[in-house]
């Protein structure tokens, strides 16, 4: 780490000077310390600019190549130096070295109070517009006495102000490297690719020339490829089953389920419950309709993460509890990637269920109780007194579009990343 140290002092001797220099000896273990001067940089006149003179454009080099400046001030009258205001003033006239840069200021005078007063006026000054460095704050060392405080060889004699000292200067350096995190451009988070909800593409099962929109299109479609129906059997990856047998067994499921394939085009939820009884209330003419159609605008950001996060791979499974069904019901929602036997992503299967009779006929059969507060979703066995409720991450609103489909539930949280739902614990 390289650091300059700025002697706060035009005069010949000083004993700011002879800190700095006791500094990069002592801890040079630590940092490599430049003791830097300004007696040569003429006094401010904005009138007669000086900024492209070779003192002041080498002295803005060494401060802007350095990873910090250490600032030894004596104190003259309250305040800092002449000489030393003079300086800052070249260097945030028309160039501005300091601005981000980390600053620690110390200082040593004649008297007790040891520069207490000319410090608190440079914090403000190395604060203002066109300066704009980045002081440490607290950690004020001030060396007062300063005649009897150094022995013949520039050494601080008092081993608990070298201990101070050197605390100091360490937390100097951690300020440093916190500065230069926080200095670096910022790394955007991956932007998930948007999603094309409007199914404008063609997939293999696109069937072609149908309107996706028009509220028919599953008979215009299935009359157009020629679809099994009714008896007809249909040979599964492990089982062999009529179209009718296929609807009782997906109908019967007791949850709801939604079908959408990789081209974001919606095909097919069962009859799990009349539309209105439904916790995502799905109609016939919403088959074949691209994603888009199934939502509002509003959610489309937030559709689109989904899907994306499936597609992608990031997430198998994307959970959302959605608590406006009310408290007799603890519905969560489930995006489930669909992937093909190579992996490749084929599609999303959506089932909602609620898990509120699940969690009764457990508690029921097992004779244990949910415990807790107002909110309990866990479960003690009878020798715990207490238990944790788990933890949601997801939507707290829930708007109930008015023609739903798969992802309906993600308005409120853009980055529902999972869900533990309300599960028993023993």
């Amino acid at each position: 780490m390289k650091l300059v140290g700025l002697v706060g002092s035009n005069a010949e001797q000083s004993y700011n000077r002879t800190l700095l220099q006791y500094i990069a000896k002592q801890f040079n273990d630590k940092f490599e310390l430049e003791v830097v001067e300004i007696k040569d940089v003429p006094l401010f006149n904005q009138s007669d600019d000086q900024t492209n003179t070779p003192v002041i454009q080498d002295l803005a080099a060494k401060i802007k190549a350095a990873d910090g400046v250490i600032i030894a001030t004596p104190e003259h009258n309250h305040t800092i130096p002449a000489a030393l205001k003079s300086v800052i003033e070249w260097l945030s006239f028309k160039i501005h070295p300091f601005e981000n840069k980390p600053v620690m200021i110390i200082g040593a005078s004649y008297f007790k109070q040891g520069s207490s007063r000319a410090q608190l006026d440079l914090r403000q000054i190395l604060d203002s517009p066109g300066v704009n460095a980045i002081v440490l704050p607290g950690n004020e060392f001030l060396l007062g006495n300063v005649k009897e405080a150094f022995d013949d060889e520039g050494n601080l004699k008092d081993q608990g102000t070298q201990g101070f000292l050197g605390l100091c200067l360490d937390k100097f350096t951690r300020f440093i490297e916190v500065v230069s995190v926080l200095e670096k451009p910022a790394i955007p988070k991956e932007a998930a690719p948007v999603e094309d909800l409007w199914a404008t593409g063609t997939i293999d099962t696109t069937v072609d020339g149908i309107d996706m929109q028009a509220d028919n299109w599953l008979e215009l479609a299935a009359e157009q490829v020629g679809a099994a129906e009714g008896s007809t059997y249909v040979k599964l990856d492990r089982g062999l089953l009529t179209v009718d047998q296929l609807n009782y067994f997906l109908n019967s499921m007791p949850m709801e389920l939604t079908f959408a394939d990789y081209n974001n085009q919606f095909l097919y939820y069962n009859r799990h419950k009349d539309s209105d009884e439904m916790l995502a209330k799905r109609v016939p003419g919403q088959v074949g309709n691209p994603l888009a159609k199934c939502h509002p605008p509003r959610t489309f950001k937030n559709v689109s993460w989904v899907i994306s996060q499936l597609r992608s791979g990031k997430q198998d499974i994307v959970q959302v509890h959605v608590p406006t069904h009310g408290p007799d019901k603890y519905v969560v929602h489930n995006y489930q990637a669909m992937r093909d036997a190579d992996g490749n992503y084929m599609g999303i299967n959506e089932y909602i269920m609620d898990l509120k009779p699940t969690i009764e006929w457990y508690l029921k059969q097992t004779g244990q109780e949910l415990v807790g507060g107002k909110k309990a979703d866990a479960v003690s066995g009878a020798s715990q007194a207490a238990a944790a409720p788990d933890a949601t991450s997801s939507a707290s609103v829930h708007d109930e579009p008015a023609a739903p489909a798969t992802v309906t539930a993600v308005e409120a949280k853009q980055n529902a990343d999972a869900v533990s739902s309300a599960s028993v614990s023993e």
